[in-house]
């Protein structure tokens, strides 16, 4: 098209959607007119420097209005026009750009597995400062389509995953079955750190859309088989018990489907565990603890021990209290005292644990005939002698009759 019949310059319909639109010509004859939506705005650049701007409205394109173009003066065509590349930059929001991938391989804090974990979802931006798109990221080239900037936008994003996702799960103990709980707490940080590496290209997260935080399939099935045995496991009362329960299941439905699925040695297998099922189950080692699967109850988390109830008030305190915090009175467990090493035994202990003396109660007998005198008696019942006469002490054997 020859350069004087153009008289308006806009950003075509079919074109409207791109964050940058290069108009094609770089001669653009003075006088013309140029319209600039309210969403849009436009700059002129000349080696690499933006030397003039248009925001929204019908501009007259003339040094008298837009001083910076008369540098741009184009004298091969007589000063009728100006030589110079313009752009026009949308500065509404873009919603749903993809972006996904693999995060990074991750120890669950629940079960200790290591998981691999990803990401995908789409979200928002929006140009932020025009300028700094155009000379820090777009470059002075034809952007037919949105990648060159949303695609961008997307890498940093799943960087920001990688580093800050990792690092939330290990500091707060997140159970990888129960992300999608988080995802306020996950958005809010990945907006702001993305927010942080994009701040020098103009562009701006504006907020995150559907996104999802997933395992793959073989990691899933791992992690929910695990969830639904240590749940079981806690119903039954163990691991064992569990597993029992599991293997009788099974011989009934194999016996169920016909008899002669299920062999002998296994049924005899089946009863067997049932039979040790039954017996009391023998305390384990106490399990490590851990927050606990989502929707599981406590998981492997240590159950809490109850505290000492006040003799006196009946007030419960922390287990360890020594004193009761409503009353102060003791409620340290009683102790006896080794008459030998004066070490502290538990309450009922008959040896002393440190050097084996024993800690059965002095056993009194009447000096007269030696009968063993019952507590609290003041005479013999057998000869009347009065019971505080000559006690032996501790360790001491009884006078002969």
């Amino acid at each position: 098209m020859p350069l004087f019949d153009r008289e308006f310059i806009a950003v075509p319909d079919d074109k409207k959607n791109q964050i940058v639109f290069k108009w094609p010509d770089h001669n653009i004859r003075k006088m013309t007119r140029a319209i600039v939506n309210a969403d849009e705005m436009a700059l002129f650049v000349n080696t690499g420097q933006v030397v003039a701007t248009m925001g929204p409205g019908r501009h007259q394109i003339d040094a008298d209005e837009l001083p910076g173009l008369g540098v741009l003066i184009d004298f091969a065509t007589g000063g009728n026009a100006y030589k110079a590349e313009l752009y026009f930059v949308g500065t509404r929001e873009y919603p749903r750009n993809p972006f996904g991938g693999r995060i990074d391989d991750v120890q669950d804090p629940q079960t200790g597995m290591i998981v691999t974990l990803r990401v995908f979802g789409d979200y928002s931006m929006k140009v932020k400062d025009p300028v700094a798109l155009i000379t820090n990221l777009v470059g002075t080239v034809d952007v037919s389509d949105n990648d060159a900037v949303t695609g961008w936008m997307s890498d940093q994003l799943l960087k920001v995953m990688r580093t800050h996702m990792t690092v939330q799960i290990v500091r707060n103990g997140w159970p990888i079955l129960g992300l999608s709980a988080y995802t306020p707490d996950i958005e809010k940080e990945v907006v702001a750190a993305g927010n942080e590496q994009l701040a020098s290209y103009g562009v701006e997260v504006i907020r995150m859309g559907n996104f999802d935080i997933n395992l793959s399939s073989e990691d899933e099935t791992q992690l929910k088989t695990l969830a639904k045995d240590t749940a079981y496991s806690r119903l039954a009362g163990g691991f064992q018990q569990y597993a029992s329960g599991e293997m009788a299941l099974g011989a009934g439905q194999g016996m169920a489907q016909g008899g002669g699925a299920v062999s002998g040695a296994f049924l005899a297998a089946g009863l067997g565990m049932g039979g040790q099922a039954a017996a009391p189950a023998q305390p384990g080692p106490t399990p490590p603890p851990g927050p606990g699967f989502v929707g599981g109850g406590a998981g492997y988390a240590a159950q809490a021990q109850p505290g000492a109830r006040c003799p006196n008030c009946q007030a419960e305190n922390p287990a360890g209290a020594k004193f009761c915090a409503s009353c102060g009175t003791s409620v340290a467990p009683p102790s006896v005292s080794c008459p030998n090493c004066q070490a502290e035994n538990p309450a009922g202990a008959k040896f002393c644990a440190s050097c084996g003396t024993s800690l059965a109660p002095a056993v009194a007998h009447c000096t007269n005939c030696g009968e063993e005198l019952a507590s609290g008696v003041k005479f013999c019942a057998s000869c009347g002698t009065p019971a505080g006469a000559a006690q032996p002490a501790a360790g001491e054997a009884p006078p002969a009759p």
